[in-house]
This record gives structure tokens, sequence and C-alpha cells, in this order.
């Protein structure tokens, strides 16, 4: 059982980041998570680099509802952050609590 409320979306996954982007992609992520957590329905959003894999950042979010994700996803989308990280691979479970 979630501990969030019916219609919360959850998105747990990571990006895989090269070397040689690494320092362009960590001065745009901070950017990105200081908008993403102003965003009207983020619930939470955490991207933490792994202790494992080098160059390796585990994502955590939630949103309130679709919608709110929707817009995260739409606003993210033409922001820096999506030039910044455009092709990288990313890793990535979209979840919707019942």
């Amino acid at each position: 059982m979630s501990d969030y409320p019916a219609g919360t979306v959850l998105l747990n996954g990571y990006i895989d980041v090269p070397a040689d982007r690494l320092d362009a992609v960590q001065v745009a992520l901070k950017k990105h998570i200081e908008l993403t957590r102003a965003e009207a329905g983020c619930i939470f959003f955490k991207v933490d680099p792994s202790e494992q894999i080098a160059g390796r950042f585990l994502v955590s979010e939630a949103f309130v509802n679709q919608t709110a994700f929707d817009a995260h996803q739409q606003r993210a989308g033409q922001s820096d952050w999506a030039k910044v990280s455009e092709g990288i691979p990313r890793k990535y479970e979209i979840t919707t609590v019942e």
C-alpha cells in the first residue's frame, strides 16, 4: 500500500550521464530541481548521485495527479535541462497510485 493518495503519479529510476557531459548536466540540474520543486502539484523531486555507479543519478519524484505530472513533463521538455540532457540514457518506471 502506498503512502500517497489515489491518483498520485510516482517516477523512479535513473539517468546515466557520460563523463564528458557531467559538468554541464550538474549545472543545469540545479536549476531543473529548483524549478520542478516550485511547480504546482509537485510533492517531491529528488535527484541524487549514485554511490555505486559513476555518472548515474537516481531520480525519484511524485506529483499529485496526472495533470500535474503532464505539466511538469511539458515544462521540463522545453527547458534548458532538456537541451543539456538530450540523448542521455534514462530508465524510469512511472506508476499511478490506485
